[in-house]
């Protein structure tokens, strides 16, 4: 986590993934980012999984996500 100004930010590289296939939630001031690639055949063929905490001072619903085209995820929440 980073703090940037009045923001924080996660920053994860999930490039091998489709936007479909990558999930991310928070709850209680923690984020949660998965992803996982399913073969043709139904197996699954890589995951990626990381949480982290935000700091307490936190505006729990100013989090927000972004995903770049180059597959960086950016997770920005404001700070109170």
């Amino acid at each position: 986590v980073r703090a940037q100004g009045d923001t924080y930010q996660v920053v994860a590289d999930v490039s091998q993934f489709q936007p479909p296939d990558i999930v991310v939630t928070t709850s209680n001031c923690h984020v949660a980012i998965q992803a996982e690639k399913v073969a043709e055949d139904g197996t699954v063929c890589d995951t990626f999984t990381h949480k982290c905490q935000l700091p307490e001072d936190t505006d729990p619903l100013s989090v927000s996500c972004a995903l770049t085209e180059a597959g960086t995820l950016v997770i920005t929440a404001r700070r109170r």
